[in-house]
């Protein structure tokens, strides 16, 4: 299949009643776009939801980022932050954090490198393998995830306002992964 002919696949939006409650159709919102000629609602491509979630990602970036300047981190960015999270409580090596992340090998090098150097991380050598090495949260690191979980559970409980907030999420969530499997095979494998 020719790349603008992935670009032009489109999905319906269909929308569960019991999620929408009474609301019966597509209100004519930023949520649902209207085609500009006669004012239906019209069908959402792909290419429309690539660029959207673009957009989240940024404004997320943005919101990781105003978090780090209210604690008073400057030495390291949204990437870093989100890299830290991925670690968590567990030490693994870099090829694990690899598979938590869709992080490029020498961009996670150079995170790490700033999350060692602000003393966020240590790297130990791997005892089997000297070559590579074990990555894990100093206590200022564990400090830092906390704080950002904390944020993060607030920012979550001003947006999710009960259970027909968490399916939406739940199925947000689900269809993207959806897509990112979808999008995944047909980029290693053709359509």
């Amino acid at each position: 299949m020719k790349e603008e002919s992935v670009l032009n696949l489109s999905v319906e939006l269909n929308v569960d009643p019991n999620i929408q409650g009474q609301n019966q159709g597509a209100q004519a919102d930023a949520q649902h776009p209207q085609d500009a000629e006669i004012g239906a609602p019209r069908q959402v491509t792909y290419f429309e939801l690539a660029r959207l979630m673009e957009r989240a990602s940024r404004r997320f970036s943005g919101l990781v980022r105003a978090e780090l300047t209210k604690l008073r981190v400057d030495d390291i960015g949204p990437a870093q932050a989100m890299v830290l999270l991925a670690i968590g409580d567990s030490e693994l090596s870099v090829a694990e954090l690899l598979d938590r992340g869709h992080y490029v090998g020498s961009n996670v090098s150079y995170y790490l490198k700033q999350l060692a150097d602000g003393d966020y991380i240590d790297r130990v050598a791997s005892q089997r393998d000297k070559r590579s090495a074990r990555i894990k949260l100093t206590e200022k690191g564990r400090r830092l995830r906390a704080s950002l979980r904390d944020a993060a559970m607030t920012y979550e409980r001003a947006v999710n306002r009960g259970d027909q907030d968490q399916r939406m999420l739940e199925t947000a969530f689900q269809t993207l992964h959806q897509l990112e499997l979808a999008w995944g095979s047909a980029s290693r494998f053709g359509v």
